[in-house]
Order: C-alpha cells, then sequence, then structure tokens
C-alpha cells in the first residue's frame, strides 16, 4: 500500500510514513475527547499508553488489536514475547507518531484494544465493602486519579453514572498508570435505580461534599459501617440535589486556611484513605 514500506530484517513491522495512512486510523485524533468518546466505545476499543500501562491491560486479560510505536518500544515488546505474531505491529519515528495523535507520546508506544463487557452491578456489589460512586464527573484526568486511589486504598468497586467520563479513555487510563484494570467498576444505565440497589443490599450511601453542615469525615470514619458507598460528583456544581437526599450521610473534609474544598480526586484520596476498610 501506498505510504508504507516492510523494515528491513523485521517482517512483521510495517513502518508508516503517512499519518493518514487508514490502516492507524483508530490512533489519529486521539485528543479530541468529543469524538473518540463516542466512537471507541461504539466500536468496542480503547487505547493503552505507556509499557506500566500496557503490561498491566494484557495482564488483566485485554486482547491487542494493534500497536503503534517507535522502534525501541517495538524492539522491547517482541524481545519480551508479549504480545502474538498476529498483532499488527506499526512502527514511526517520534514526530510522525506526534503527528498521526496530535500530543508527543513520551512513553514511545500505543495499544489498541478490545474492550471487555463490563460486569453487572450485582457481581461488583457481591463481596464489596467499599464502592466509589461517580456522578458526573467530566474530566477523564479526575475519573483516572480516583481510579489510581481506589485500588490504593482498597475499595472494591467503582459505579460510575451514565454520563461520567469514560474511565478507559485514553487519558484516564494514563493517569490510574493502569489501576483502572484492576479495580472492578461497570456503569450505570439507571443511576437512581444503581443507587437505590446500592441501599437495599446494605451499603451506606456518603456523599461526599464541603457543606460546612456535612458531618466531619474523621469522626464519622471512626466508627464507619461495614459497607460503605462513597458517592462523588463533578466540579463545580457537585453532587445532584436528588442524589443528596438519597445519601444518609454527608461527609466534609474539614479544611483551614480559607480553602472551602479540593479537586474531586485530591478529595476522594483523602476520604477514601479514612475509611479504608479495617483488615
Amino acid at each position: 500500500m501506498q505510504g508504507t514500506e516492510v523494515t528491513p530484517n523485521t517482517p512483521a513491522w510495517i513502518r508508516i510514513v503517512d499519518a493518514q495512512d487508514p490502516r492507524i486510523r483508530q490512533f489519529t485524533g486521539l485528543t479530541d475527547v468529543a469524538l473518540r468518546a463516542v466512537q471507541e466505545p461504539a466500536e468496542g476499543v480503547f487505547v493503552a499508553e505507556g509499557e506500566k500501562v500496557v503490561r498491566r491491560a494484557l495482564e488483566a486479560g485485554f486482547a491487542p488489536l494493534a500497536v503503534l510505536a517507535s522502534d525501541k518500544w517495538l524492539r522491547l515488546l517482541d524481545a519480551e514475547g508479549l504480545l502474538s505474531a498476529a498483532v499488527p505491529r506499526y512502527a514511526a519515528p517520534e514526530d510522525l507518531l506526534k503527528a498521526i495523535t496530535g500530543y508527543t507520546v513520551h512513553r514511545g508506544v500505543l495499544v489498541l484494544m478490545r474492550r471487555q463487557p463490563l460486569p453487572a452491578l450485582s457481581v461488583v456489589l457481591r463481596h464489596a465493602r467499599r464502592l466509589v460512586l461517580l456522578e458526573g464527573l467530566k474530566e477523564h484526568t479526575n475519573v483516572g486519579a480516583i481510579m489510581r486511589c481506589a485500588a490504593a486504598f482498597g475499595v472494591d468497586a467503582v459505579i460510575t453514572s451514565p454520563d461520567c467520563a469514560d474511565p478507559l479513555y485514553r487519558r484516564s487510563v494514563k493517569v490510574s498508570m493502569g489501576t483502572v484494570f484492576q479495580v472492578p467498576w461497570t456503569t450505570s444505565t439507571d443511576w437512581e435505580a444503581t443507587m437505590n440497589t446500592v441501599t437495599d443490599v446494605g451499603f451506606t450511601l456518603a456523599a461526599l461534599t464541603p457543606d460546612p453542615d456535612a458531618s466531619d469525615l474523621r469522626t464519622w470514619a471512626e466508627s464507619a459501617p461495614e459497607r460503605v458507598a462513597l458517592v462523588l460528583g463533578t466540579e463545580g456544581p457537585g453532587l445532584i440535589e436528588s442524589t443528596l437526599q438519597r445519601c444518609s450521610v454527608r461527609l466534609r473534609i474539614p479544611m483551614s486556611g480559607g480553602v472551602d474544598s479540593l479537586n474531586v480526586a485530591a478529595a476522594a484520596a483523602v476520604a477514601l484513605y479514612a475509611l479504608q476498610p479495617t483488615p
């Protein structure tokens, strides 16, 4: 095909010399959030970036569909036998990778992966003691950071609202450092019904809010119930009123210095640390 050539002595590699090559269509325009947030789930794919993230995705059983990387990273992947010979390998220099993706690919390797079916709500609730519910978060970096906090502080599952940013969007996956493949998660199709189900199986819905009338997180955490679902809302507006009404407790992080709130990911880290279940 015009615009490509097979790299000498590496017949499994296809050298990309044209950023518009149709075979790498699913790697192009990775910074276009609005387009890819619709396109990738519809096509059942996502993009993993960086060695550690790719390794964790493979360890979690996600199937690689294609690789776009610099020569250095392709050599590493091939030397370690991380990918089967059937996976197409597209090689490109750093400047062309930037032209293809729309940003500098610092870690040099992108792998197109097949999404897996999300687990049913009943599955993620079955043996859980700590949950995180994410309502309407728009920033993919916040979702990724919260996934990393969830992994660090013993959260058993994360549930996202229908309008929440995609945990498998490139930025979410990258910021999570691949922990999105470790923490069980699913997306609700009916947010109100999901919260009702979570409550019905014995979880205490705890809303995190800067409301000065809310309970002190530190004090409440000392005698927290066995099963807690921490509910987090988007930056600015926070949780919607109907969600707050469903929560049996509202928690605040005590602050000083004239600061009234934290970034949602930072607040999640503080709250999840305080609410870690006892061994």
